[in-house]
């Protein structure tokens, strides 16, 4: 299969984000007068954590999802792959007594997001992780490359979200393999899904708010290890392997949420 082999309704592909700029706009005006308030940033991470926490309670866990705390001690330390727009409900599903450091860029945008997951029990790593070269050095992408390195010897897990912000939606970036080759650990795909659910259509990336009171599913893919002397083209074979993987479980998790 292809990178491109996923379910119809899944598929996401560049276009027009006419639908987004009202939002965006928006967001653009409030920005700033949150940046400057301490309080109301906290204040409103801590209701949207809350959020997080109620729709994930109120899903009911379908037959065929993964077992989440089994996967995740067969396999830590480990770096959880996922989506751009399908990682929502990634830190309320984390069990408790396996640590897990995400990892979150710079950006003003991505800021409040970074407080919301430390209040659902994340740690949080501030960098770029989908780029390579002198582009990414400036976003912290190496700094936070190695931070996230010494986390995972220490012996706890570690997500990253696998495609390049404002980039080819999910298509995984070379940022998250070239972690697995200097840590010597794997990547495992995620993919989280809920029955109820909106999607944005306007964004870059279909970016999916999960609702509560319907069915939820976990999919693990296939760990994938990455060897500490793989060279460009075995990097770029392993990044289309997590690609492929990824779309995988992201295509089952709706398929048994939607009952298909």
């Amino acid at each position: 299969m292809d990178d491109e082999a996923m379910a119809p309704s899944l598929e996401v592909k560049p276009g027009r984000r006419g639908n987004a700029r009202p939002a965006k706009t928006l967001w653009r005006r409030i920005r700033k007068p949150l940046t400057r308030s301490r309080f109301l940033k906290h204040a409103i991470a801590s209701f949207m954590a809350m959020a997080v926490r109620f729709v994930a309670r109120t899903n009911r866990r379908v037959e065929g999802s993964h077992d989440v705390e089994k996967i995740i001690g067969a396999h830590s330390p480990a770096i959880a792959a996922l989506w751009h727009g399908q990682h929502l409900l990634a830190p309320a599903i984390n069990v408790r007594r396996h640590r897990l450091v995400a990892l979150f860029s710079r950006s003003a945008d991505a800021e409040l997001n970074a407080l919301v997951a430390e209040k659902l029990g994340l740690d949080v790593v501030r960098g770029s992780g989908g780029r390579g070269g002198a582009h990414n050095a400036r976003k912290g992408g190496a700094a936070a490359l190695i931070q996230l390195k010494r986390t995972i010897d220490a012996g706890c897990n570690v997500a990253m979200i696998a495609d390049i912000p404002h980039g080819t939606p999910r298509q995984a970036g070379m940022g998250i393999v070239t972690l697995a080759r200097l840590s010597g650990r794997p990547i495992v795909p995620v993919a989280i899904a809920t029955s109820r659910r909106k999607v944005l259509e306007g964004t870059w990336d279909k970016t999916t708010i999960n609702l509560p009171f319907g069915r939820r599913a976990v999919v693990f893919g296939e760990p994938i290890f990455v060897s500490a002397d793989a060279d460009d083209g075995e990097m770029e074979k392993k990044r289309r392997q997590v690609t492929q993987a990824l779309n995988h479980a992201t295509r089952d998790a709706y398929s048994l949420v939607d009952g298909k």
